[in-house]
């Protein structure tokens, strides 16, 4: 609004400028002329602008290492639908069985397109994996208009990173990874590929926030930046203003399907060591601690004698693994490691993933009240888990029932032998438990770290914290075959 206002008032005034000037007759325009014509009051102007160098060197130099990629699928022939049940001999099976041959005939390859970039002269290219992915054709574009094909030597899903190889007959212009973590917010930053396949497009804008989660895996540590990337752009390079890769273009945020200013690239530091176990070994090997855990949350605290909500809680210790051949417990509250503080799972899973297998850490843990610092082998991560994982809980009258674990309840709700605790027959609406996240059905293990295996014990534990004024107490529940740490507020 206040856009669109200020040129409607301007207009307003000249145009009441212009009929006084009508009304005064000759001796308005007198005026005006003895004005311009004064020489010691000269009109306002504005000396000439200082003219800014731009992107252009910089683009220059860059975009010969850009390339296209366009790829091909394979349609798998899809299963022939069931039949309908149409009557014997009807005309209309006849006509079904038509139109579903004809749209089979139709399924054909998939194809499309993408963005990379060239780190080495031999020809070696880095994009997404998800540009790549399911790809039985890969071909490669350069500025000069040839084209060669690809061989995929080694793609990582769980950060997107895919790295390509293609055999030129001369040595390629190649790019060299930047520092992402030199760079500022409010950084200029350029991006260059192939959106919609146009190819060579060049676009520039700022970075706008560091550290961006979208839920994607358990690395997502993305840049989020301003600069126009669209479908096309993903793998391409964005770069700093000295010519260097800080970041890949990966996705975007759209309501629509194009560009409003919310784009996401992996942050160079990341990529590095990713692009470089690709290289070597056409796989990536990270570190594995082998715990399940969730955030911390101020109620939670409050629940295990911290002053603070940082750090992560062990929900699982899994077994066999580093985490529990180095002593780590569930309840274990990990606040930092090898002296770097950690706020969220991502910083652990992160940081354990950087340690390569063998490697030693320190960490610093909370427990029973106090500190303690534990030091941990870290061991190679298996392909079917993560270096560190979990699901946050949610989080004022406790109201809920409890019931013993009898063979009935364990065959109502799906329980094996083997499970110990209290079941949560129901959740009154609106109490504490409600609200602290406790669900019925759920087992609950353990309460202020004592196991429990009758509704009576779980009642004790909750009495004695209030006593000890305490404003809620922590729980320990297993739900769908999961544990969870829940802070049940009793205040």
């Amino acid at each position: 609004m206040t856009v669109s206002r200020f040129p409607r008032s301007k207009r307003a005034i000249a145009a009441i400028l212009l009929a006084s000037t009508v009304l005064a007759g000759g001796g308005g325009f007198l005026a005006v002329r003895a004005v311009a014509a004064n020489d010691a009051n000269p009109p306002v102007s504005v000396p000439p602008a200082v003219q800014h160098a731009g992107f252009a060197d910089l683009v220059a130099r860059v975009k010969p290492a850009v390339v296209n990629i366009a790829t091909t699928e394979k349609v798998e022939k899809a299963d022939a639908p069931q039949m309908p049940g149409f009557p014997p001999g009807s005309p209309f099976e006849e006509f079904f069985r038509q139109f579903m041959e004809q749209q089979q005939r139709k399924r054909g390859p998939q194809h499309a397109l993408g963005s990379g970039f060239i780190i080495d002269p031999a020809g070696w290219i880095v994009t997404n994996n998800h540009v790549i992915d399911k790809a039985s054709k890969i071909v490669i574009t350069l500025e000069d208009g040839t084209s060669h094909p690809a061989e995929v030597k080694g793609r990582d899903a769980k950060t997107d990173l895919a790295l390509l190889k293609i055999d030129p007959k001369q040595d390629l212009p190649y790019l060299a990874f930047g520092d992402s973590d030199a760079a500022r917010i409010g950084d200029w930053v350029i991006a260059v590929g192939n959106p919609f396949g146009l190819g060579g497009s060049v676009t520039a804008g700022i970075l706008s926030a560091r550290g961006r989660d979208l839920n994607n895996g358990p690395y997502d540590n993305f840049l989020q930046v301003d600069a126009p990337i669209n479908p096309g752009n993903s793998g391409g390079p964005l770069f700093d203003q000295s010519g260097r890769v800080i970041g890949i273009d990966s996705a975007i945020y759209t309501p629509n399907g194009g560009n409003v200013g919310i784009g996401f690239a992996i942050p160079s530091n990341l990529a590095k060591t990713v692009i470089a176990q690709l290289k070597e070994n056409g796989r990536v090997e990270r570190g594995w601690l082998g715990v399940q855990m969730q955030p911390m949350t101020e109620t939670l605290a409050k629940a295990l004698g911290r002053k603070d909500s940082d750090g992560v809680i062990i929900n699982a210790v899994v077994p066999d693994s580093p985490a529990q051949a180095a002593g780590l417990q569930q309840g274990d509250v990990i606040m930092a490691i090898n002296g770097t503080g950690i706020r969220q799972p991502r910083d652990l899973a992160l940081a354990v993933a950087n340690i390569p297998a063998g490697g030693r850490a320190e960490l610093q843990v909370w427990r029973d009240g106090r500190e303690k610092e534990i030091r941990v082998t870290i061991g190679s991560q298996p392909d079917d888990e993560v270096a560190a994982a979990g699901n946050p809980a949610a989080e004022g009258r406790v109201g809920m029932a409890l019931a013993a674990l009898t063979p009935q309840v364990r065959q109502q709700y799906g329980l094996d032998d083997q499970t110990r605790g209290v079941i949560v027959a129901d959740v009154q609406a609106d109490s504490h438990a409600a609200e602290s996240g406790v669900r019925p059905g759920d087992v609950i293990v353990k309460v202020s770290g004592s196991s429990v295996t009758t509704p009576g014990e779980v009642s004790a534990r909750i009495g004695e914290a209030r006593k000890a004024r305490k404003d809620a107490v922590p729980l320990l529940v297993l739900r769908h075959g999961t544990t969870y740490y829940l802070a049940l507020e009793i205040a």
